[in-house]
């Protein structure tokens, strides 16, 4: 007789009256058995036909249930998911991603075969417009992504993060639940926190899901400043990063801008720049060239947007949070209880 942990899918959602059914349909078409699996959307108060469509969709199934999100943040509904779920494990989704139908099932499985106290895949990346393929380009190439294992779908192993995730809900009784105030940057502090407690991370080739990456220049500047505010924010808080790569473009901006006032340095400026140039120039060539000569300039141009922005709202969010912290003092932990397992 096989035993088999509940699922709790965890989703937050704000205005998705576009994407939220067709996300929810992906769910429904797991192939984890449906009696083991009970769907929470954390809902922000969505002002368009969000919670229209998840009332209906409730009705039809017994296993959606709708809570409200006053907060409208991603990383306080998630903490309210997990305070309700009634699954052992705790499969954290995005309303924007599209799921493998085994996607559930080998979360779990990884989960049992490694011992982690959260597994992921790596965050694919997925194209509909030529600067969505541009940048899908851009993040195959370690400047667009810093070497994050989390991005490439060839690594295996032992990580410092993953892309969403699927948690021991035990593991929230220990560490505690997402910094509620946190506007972005949520996932990667609740894992250092994971980390700093002992437990472990897992990335799996066979967990397999895909999202849509911005797509425009503004919107990606806008997405990576946030990013970047959020690392800060991160490393006041924890005090450290498990690795140097999130304070990589901090650092590469304060360094220009380091040269660009002091005179001493302006003799090094035509140098490095230039250095710079070529070596997102060359990458450019090496990962857009497979879309055509005419992607070059574009893949080209997201670099220093992608690190531009990120350091510059990293440097936001040192002088933000260092005069005025607005995280708790201690994490919010979940009661512990007795796993529930059912029979197959």
């Amino acid at each position: 007789m096989t035993m088999l942990p509940t699922v709790t899918i965890a989703m937050p959602a704000y205005n998705e009256e576009n994407y939220i059914e067709a996300c929810i349909a992906s769910v429904q078409a797991q192939d984890y058995p449906a009696d083991r699996i009970e769907i929470l959307v954390a809902d922000g108060r969505s002002t368009d036909r969000t919670r229209e469509i998840l009332d209906r969709l409730s009705a039809e199934d017994p296993r959606i249930k709708m809570i409200d999100n006053p907060a409208r943040l991603q990383a306080a509904g998630l903490g309210a998911m997990v305070k309700q779920a009634a699954g052992d494990v705790i499969v954290r989704m995005d309303v924007h991603c599209e799921y493998a139908p085994d996607y559930v099932r080998k979360c779990v499985e990884t989960l049992e075969r490694t011992g982690a106290d959260n597994v992921g895949g790596a965050q694919r990346a997925k194209s509909k417009t030529f600067f969505q393929r541009a940048l899908c380009a851009a993040l195959e190439s370690p400047l667009g992504v810093g070497g994050a294992k989390y991005r490439s779908a060839d690594s295996e192993g032992f990580v410092d993060t993953v892309f969403l995730g699927a948690f021991r809900r035990k593991i929230f009784e220990t560490v505690g639940l997402w910094d509620p105030a946190a506007i972005t940057n949520e996932d990667s502090e609740l894992n250092q926190r994971i980390l700093e407690s002992g437990g472990q991370i897992y990335l799996s080739r066979e967990i397999v899901v895909h999202y849509f990456p911005r797509d425009s220049f503004k919107t990606l500047a806008k997405q990576y400043y946030k990013y970047g505010r959020g690392r800060a924010r991160t490393l006041l808080k924890l005090g450290t990063f498990p690795t140097l790569r999130p304070a990589l473009p901090f650092l590469m901006v304060c360094g220009a801008s380091a040269m660009l006032a002091l005179p001493p340095l302006w003799p090094l400026v035509p140098a490095a720049f230039a250095t710079y140039a070529l070596a997102t120039g060359a990458e450019a060539v090496r990962v857009g060239g497979k879309l055509g000569p005419g992607a070059i300039p574009t893949v080209w141009a997201i670099f220093p947007a992608i690190h531009v922005s990120h350091g510059v709202g990293f440097a936001a969010g040192l002088l933000q949070y260092f005069r005025k912290p607005d995280w708790p003092e201690q994490p919010e932990r979940v009661p512990a209880r007795k796993p529930v397992l059912r029979a197959v």
